[in-house]
């Protein structure tokens, strides 16, 4: 493989300069951009820091998005609005199983962003995971909307050896020694490859496992997850992921981040099911920051993935024509809050997600603090694809904000939301500003946090005299938001 120094140059400008296909000429081939989105599964956006080649290859050359939030901080809802464009209340995928959940809960399947990009005339590519639940009932279904499919199986998907792969309706079990992320990575450099003797453009889909734990699924808060957070005092059921052998150990010396929210002392100002938590005692922490050390390790393979598909695009020189978007679907708790992991809840760690775009148009080694949501990407990619949407999105095209971050706003607000469960976690519905996170909970539990003074969320001022005002307007704020459609949305 190629030294990160020489990739660099990959990605330098004047070097690969390619904006169409080899041999084609202005206005007789198609010159629309590749768009090729690689998202991971349970990364915070801190966690962009241990990999190099994303800030050489995509960073030093795109747009870091630093205020970038999941709508739905839960793998199946959060997917399901990637590939929808909408909030969850309007897709109506609200957990990641159960009767309104997971993939089977998924209707309008002919109606996702692939398929609109596919009546354009893009080449739509999907390879990894998809929505929860896919493949249990009928293992050998290709959703519509893609024209090349490779799909992980679950349970399998969970697996980051011996899993399952549905690749156009054929199924194909990967062995002891093939690495589910870098098989996903060959397979994402054999597109591209494949692509560049094509006369359209590709959207490729690349979802990786990692971070994510092997077994199955996790919110943080079903049953199996309450009985090893605090009933009985024990986190034994912590599960981990699995690194890719040359990275195993690469972080165990590695320090949790310095953060006061870390089994934070006083939760009396919380909601229920955090009140409840215990505590932590040694064993649980040591268990914590094995999971932290082992989530980045993972990522290390993702990283040396990037670098492939970097090389791959600049090789058939598409690198100039393709947009490459890094991102996952929500975040990650180690221990903040008394949350020994998962996700769900609306605190910063499981909300925030990384967020960085590189491509043709896009400003250069730039970040950008506009407001933004996963629900927004949709909207990029059709805006990038001058296609027309097959749903009403709810979200933004973030186009003017790659062009020149300095545009800043595109949310004065952002909704975040969950919903109705099998398991009985809490149902709430938010807004978050670029001050404040603001939360009513179906119980009527709220919580108000001042992010400019209280960043780790450590005080909560619900009913706060000196909040009243503030309270009210985003109140006002939210209950406008949290059953909008379209441009109506924040």
């Amino acid at each position: 493989m190629a030294t990160l120094a020489a990739l660099v140059l990959l990605g330098a400008p004047g070097v690969a300069r390619a904006s169409r296909r080899p041999g084609s000429t202005l206005g007789t081939n198609d010159a629309r951009p590749n768009i090729l989105v690689v998202m991971t599964d349970d990364q915070t956006a801190s966690s962009l820091d241990v990999m190099p080649h994303v800030k050489a290859l995509l960073r030093d050359h795109g747009v870091t998005f630093t205020n970038s939030f999941a709508s739905y901080p839960l793998c199946c809802p959060s997917r399901a609005t990637f590939n929808t464009g909408q909030y969850a209340h309007n897709h109506h995928v609200s957990y990641n199983d159960g009767p309104t959940g997971g993939f089977d809960a998924f209707r309008g399947r002919h109606r996702v962003i692939a398929a609109a990009l596919r009546r354009t005339g893009y080449e739509t590519i999907h390879i990894g995971k998809y929505l929860n639940g896919y493949g249990y009932r009928t293992p050998t279904y290709v959703p519509p909307g893609w024209s090349d499919w490779l799909g992980s199986v679950d349970p399998s998907t969970y697996r980051y050896y011996r899993f399952t792969l549905n690749e156009n309706g054929k199924l194909h079990t990967f062995g002891a020694h093939a690495y589910q992320t870098t098989v996903y990575a060959r397979l994402a450099v054999n597109r591209i490859r494949r692509e560049a003797d094509r006369p359209g453009p590709f959207f490729l889909d690349l979802a990786f496992l990692a971070p994510h734990a092997v077994e199955r699924e996790t919110s943080g808060l079903d049953p199996a997850d309450l009985k090893a957070a605090g009933a009985p005092h024990s986190r034994s059921g912590i599960r981990f992921p699995v690194p890719a052998r040359r990275d195993i150990g690469r972080f165990k010396h590695k320090r949790l981040p310095d953060q006061p929210a870390f089994d934070e002392a006083d939760v009396g100002d919380k909601p229920p099911n955090i009140r409840i938590r215990p505590r932590f005692n040694a064993a649980e922490v040591a268990e914590i920051k094995h999971s932290y050390r082992a989530r980045l390790e993972t990522l290390l393979a993702v990283d040396r993935a990037v670098v492939r598909i970097i090389h791959a695009l600049a090789a058939t020189h598409q690198l100039d024509n393709t947009v490459v978007v890094f991102t996952s679907d929500n975040g990650f708790f180690h221990g903040e809050h008394r949350v020994p992991d998962g996700k769900y809840l609306p605190y910063e760690p499981s909300i925030r997600v990384p967020l960085v775009v590189r491509g043709p148009g896009v400003a250069v080694d730039a970040t950008s603090s506009a407001l933004v949501s996963n629900v927004d990407l949709p909207a990029t990619i059709i805006d990038l694809a001058g296609a027309d949407p097959l749903r009403r999105l709810d979200g933004r095209s973030l186009v003017p904000v790659l062009a020149d971050p300095s545009v800043g706003r595109v949310h004065d607000a952002v909704l975040v939301e969950s919903g109705k469960n099998p398991i009985g976690a809490p149902v709430y519905h938010g807004v978050r500003t670029r001050r404040y996170l603001y939360v009513e909970y179906e119980d009527g539990f709220r919580e108000l946090y001042d992010l400019r003074h209280d960043p780790f969320q450590l005080r909560n001022e619900a009913r706060a005299p000196a909040q009243r005002s503030v309270e009210r307007r985003l109140a006002r704020r939210l209950h406008r938001a949290e059953a909008c459609a379209g441009q109506a949305c924040p």
